[in-house]
C-alpha cells in the first residue's frame, strides 16, 4: 500500500486543520490506521489511531479534545482533524497502516506501511 498525506501548512495558534491520507495499491479497510508525527529534535510519536471498523479510536493525551481521527473504508481515506492548534503540535505527520489485519496496536513499530508526511507549522 502506498499512502500519502496531506493538509498540513503554516497556521497561527488556535487555528484548524484537516489531514488527510490517501490509501492506493491495495485496500486499507481491514487495517488499523495511525497518525503518528515528528517534532523538531524529537522522536516519532503516536497521535490517534483508528480500527479496521472506524469504531475504535486511540488519541494521546496530548491532543486528547482537540483532535479527532475518523476514516473512509469506501474512499481508502483516514482524516486527522486538528482543532485549536498549539505551537507545540510544530511537528511531520505521518499516516500509518498496521502490519496486521483486525489487529489494534498503537506502537510505531507494529505499522509497516508510511506515508511521505505532511508538515505542520504552528505560530504562537
Amino acid at each position: 500500500v502506498q499512502l500519502q498525506a496531506s493538509g498540513g501548512g503554516l497556521v497561527q495558534a488556535g487555528d484548524s486543520l484537516r489531514l488527510s491520507c490517501a490509501a492506493s495499491g491495495r485496500s486499507i479497510s481491514r487495517y488499523t490506521m495511525g497518525w503518528f508525527r515528528r517534532p523538531p529534535g524529537k522522536e516519532r510519536e503516536l497521535v490517534a489511531a483508528i480500527d479496521s471498523w472506524g469504531s475504535k479510536t486511540e488519541i494521546v493525551d496530548a491532543v486528547k479534545g482537540r483532535f479527532t481521527i475518523s476514516r473512509d473504508n469506501a474512499k481508502g481515506m483516514v482524516y486527522l482533524d486538528m482543532n485549536s492548534l498549539k505551537p507545540d503540535d510544530t511537528a511531520a505527520y505521518y499516516c500509518a497502516s498496521h502490519r496486521a489485519t483486525r489487529t489494534w496496536g498503537l506502537s510505531p513499530g507494529q505499522y509497516d506501511a508510511w506515508g511521505r508526511g505532511t508538515q505542520v507549522t504552528v505560530s504562537s
